[in-house]
């Protein structure tokens, strides 16, 4: 029987981004230009739509309350459209107002915007969701230590006769203290598990 073909998503998904990321304060960027191509290479076909409004000065691309700003954008790939809207911030992710917009913050939105619709298709899609990892290459990794032989208690099985394992931590074994009270949570060498 023939394996499934992965779907865009799982495609995009699973290639890992975070040698291609930036950090400006405490927030990660993908690097538009990268992303790009990655989806290029994977989807020759993908395309992307900035979209404009009409004004008396004719077509511009970001869109206003008469406060602030925003942009739209829209990728596609295989027939499929995913589009985001990001407002044009300042250096401090701060709203940009109308009347100090200028045409580079439209422009680094534009790109943000897309990044963020190349996510909704898979590509660093982790990012937004403040995981470091894909999920495939996460889930590989919790199988390694999911497999990995449980460690030894320290001191005298006597010892720890009245205690039940209840989970494990970095340190090893979590035991509780079988009393008939509540139990008393702590690990081997003492250190309160939580």
């Amino acid at each position: 029987m023939a394996e499934k073909p992965k779907s865009v998503f799982e495609t995009l998904n699973a290639i890992n981004v975070n040698d291609k990321t930036e950090k400006k304060g405490n927030l990660t960027y993908l690097s538009w230009a990268w992303a790009w191509g990655e989806i290029k290479k994977a989807y020759p076909e993908a395309t992307y739509t900035i979209y404009e409004r009409e004004t008396q000065h004719g077509p511009v691309n970001y869109f206003t309350d008469g406060t602030t700003c925003w942009v739209k954008t829209g990728m596609t790939i295989n027939g499929l459209e995913h589009i985001e809207m990001l407002p044009v911030m300042d250096f401090s992710n701060r709203s940009v107002p109308l009347l100090k917009l200028t045409s580079t913050d439209v422009n680094k939105a534009i790109q943000r915007s897309l990044t963020k619709a190349a996510a909704r298709h898979g590509l660093g899609l982790y990012i937004y969701a403040g995981e470091d990892l894909p999920e495939e290459e996460a889930a590989a990794k919790k199988n390694e230590k999911q497999s990995e032989p449980l460690p030894e208690p320290i001191g005298e099985p006597e010892a720890l006769s009245n205690r039940k394992i209840i989970g494990i931590d970095q340190n090893g074994p979590i035991y509780s203290k079988m009393t008939g009270k509540k139990a008393d949570v702590s690990t081997v060498d003492g250190v309160p598990g939580w």
